[in-house]
């Protein structure tokens, strides 16, 4: 059974960092794509950040570029999400997702439960 589960997540003030991390069991990790996505209260998903099966390549929104790094420990199974220079705009819940094959087309086809981030002063 495919399972992500994200951890990390809390309360924050504008400027501050965090740092995202998500378990990955089920599936055969250092062979898939994934990426991270967020919604905010009131709004639909929002893709983030994703990174090849390798971790050699990577892609932002404008809306992180700069700020937010993703990476992946294929040793590990685990995928992170580096977050800096948090503004009140970043705050969502995030969720880690798996594409269908090494890179990162088409659709999510699993994605895990959540963590909350809330950015505030």
């Amino acid at each position: 059974e495919v399972q992500l589960v994200e951890s990390g997540g809390g309360l924050v003030q504008p400027g501050g960092s965090l740092r995202l991390s998500c378990a990955a069991s089920g599936f055969t990790f250092s062979s898939y794509a994934m990426s991270w996505a967020r919604q905010a209260p009131g709004k639909g998903l929002e893709w983030v950040s994703r990174i090849n099966s390798g971790g050699g390549t990577t892609s932002y929104a404008d809306s992180v570029k700069g700020r937010f790094t993703i990476s992946r420990d294929n040793a590990k199974n685990t995928l992170y999400l580096q977050m800096n220079s948090l503004k009140p705009e970043d705050t969502a819940v995030y969720y880690c997702a798996r594409y269908p094959s090494s890179f990162y087309i088409g659709k999510y086809d699993y994605q895990g439960q959540g963590t909350q981030v809330t950015v505030s002063s």
